[in-house]
């Protein structure tokens, strides 16, 4: 909490970033309230443009976009969250253990490791999503976007490991009796909170642009409203050549302020724990 607060204090770009992301966040928790299911279809006149009634207007399947876009930004926001509480779960695991054991694991898990850093991820990631389009739930979006992105923070949590395990506490831990596991958890993990604060963002960011990428291509479950799958509606029933713009507009300028927002958060935590900017405040 003392970091929100000291971040909410000094850094403009914070605020801005956290308040659009409060307001996202407001949207996706008004899809609990959403009058109409979101498979729902023909609940509403077709190809509306936007009004009192219909805010951000409405699509070709009778789909008011409002209420489809709070739906798409809860899908796509929990298609992020878990690839990223997948991707730092076992990036921090293994990094950890990499780093702080050494020798042959270390060598045997870093090999593992850069084979997954020299493997092209997005185009896998579409072959992937070709082979499976049947089958491939958000979920299982989720699942494999995480897995493939392990490799980077890994490496990131492994070069903290290996400065900190030549710190006194370390062997003062170990001296006392401390297993491995008991070392990076209680002794090594409370450094990494800050770094994996503002790792998370851009591991955020990787995966609502792949989510994005792979549903315009329409290489995934096309029934689930999420913001890629609501551009992929939009330029399916030609909504730029119907002059139908507000379909497209809504989950596109989302996207950039999810980006927007993201960035800011980003960029602000990458400043506060920058050491030069730290002894500049305490000056």
């Amino acid at each position: 909490m003392k970091i929100i607060r000291d971040l909410f204090k000094y850094h403009l770009s914070f605020r801005f970033g956290a308040i659009i992301f409060l307001l996202i966040l407001l949207l996706a928790t008004l899809s609990f309230f959403s009058p109409h299911e979101a498979a729902k279809r023909r609940v509403v006149p077709k190809n509306e443009a936007p009004s009192f009634d219909h805010i951000f207007g409405t699509t070709s399947l009778g789909q008011d976009v409002f209420w489809i876009l709070t739906f798409a930004i809860r899908n796509t926001l929990i298609i992020a969250g878990l690839a990223v509480l997948i991707s730092r779960s076992i990036a921090v695991i293994l990094g950890s253990f990499s780093g702080y054991v050494g020798g042959t694991t270390d060598r045997i898990l870093q090999s593992i490791v850069d084979s997954f850093i020299v493997i092209p991820r997005l185009p896998l990631l579409i072959l992937i999503s070709f082979v499976l389009k049947g089958e491939l739930s958000f979920l299982h979006l989720a699942l494999i976007l995480g897995f493939l992105d392990i490799a980077w923070p890994s490496k990131r949590y492994r070069s903290q490991i290996l400065s900190l395990r030549e710190q006194e506490f370390t062997y003062t831990a170990v001296f006392s009796g401390m297993n491995t596991f008991k070392v990076i958890l209680k002794e090594h993990f409370p450094f990494f909170i800050p770094y994996l604060l503002a790792d998370a963002v851009s591991g955020f960011l990787w995966a609502i642009g792949i989510e994005i990428t792979l549903a315009v291509l329409g290489l995934c479950d096309l029934t689930t409203p999420t913001i890629g799958t609501m551009i992929y509606w939009g330029n399916y029933y030609q909504a730029l050549l119907m002059q139908r713009f507000w379909v497209l507009a809504a989950p596109v300028v989302t996207s950039i302020f999810i980006v927007v927002a993201f960035h800011l958060i980003s960029t602000s935590l990458s400043e506060y724990l920058d050491p030069r900017t730290r002894l500049k405040r305490l000056g």
